[in-house]
């Protein structure tokens, strides 16, 4: 009998969650049909997932970025904050969305600094693949330039092959330069940009912690 009440309890709750925030995680009512499980799955039961509730920001890798403006096309049309990183002084737009940080002079200042202030779901916008690299690692979102979005699946390759060809440059073997950047770059870049922003504005759903048995 406590079995089937659970169950019961089990499916409201899925209904009502879903209705609310449009996904339940399953996982929290594996245990539903098990009576051994008694409390933990009741809590289960009657819990949603939580939202991480944290604000996207961008942040702009501004050492020769050739897409700022786009970004604070993009940015403003979303409400987001843009933080502009740079060693230098560099002109911006009047906008209080959009905020200048000047690093220190020095190799890697700057990419420290946006390695160290971003966080899970943010986005970074740059062409270091080092960089990126460690941003990815932290569940930043990361897209270059050009518009190719370095995620977990492409970062790797991405930085294998920047390290191959530091390598062979070190061994004094020519090769071959990137393009240049082109209008199809800058249209690419910003289709990839809104598509990415609105990834990670969608709400990011993380189960609630059961008690103790």
């Amino acid at each position: 009998m406590a079995a089937t009440t659970v169950t019961e309890r089990a499916s409201q709750a899925r209904e009502r969650s879903d209705a609310r925030a449009g996904f339940f995680d399953p996982a929290l009512f594996a245990f539903c049909g098990d009576p051994r499980i008694g409390r933990r799955a009741e809590f289960a039961a009657q819990l949603p997932l939580r939202h991480s509730g944290v604000m996207t920001r961008i942040f702009i890798d501004s050492d020769a970025c050739p897409v700022k403006d786009e970004v604070y096309r993009v940015a403003g049309r979303y409400g987001l904050r843009s933080f502009v990183v740079a060693n230098r002084m560099i002109a911006l737009p009047d906008s209080p969305l959009i905020e200048r940080v000047v690093v220190d002079a020095g190799p890697d200042v700057a990419d420290d600094w946006i390695a160290e202030h971003s966080v899970e779901n943010d986005i970074v916008i740059t062409a270091d693949i080092p960089l990126a690299a460690r941003c990815v690692e932290k569940g930043v979102h990361v897209i270059e330039p050009k518009g190719r979005i370095l995620d977990g699946d492409a970062i790797g390759m991405a930085l294998a092959m920047r390290n191959l060809m530091t390598d062979l440059r070190s061994a004094g073997m020519m090769t071959p330069g990137g393009a240049s950047f082109g209008k199809a770059d800058r249209s690419r870049f910003l289709s990839a940009l809104d598509t990415l922003v609105n990834k990670a504005r969608k709400p990011r759903l993380r189960p609630m912690t059961l008690p103790p048995a």
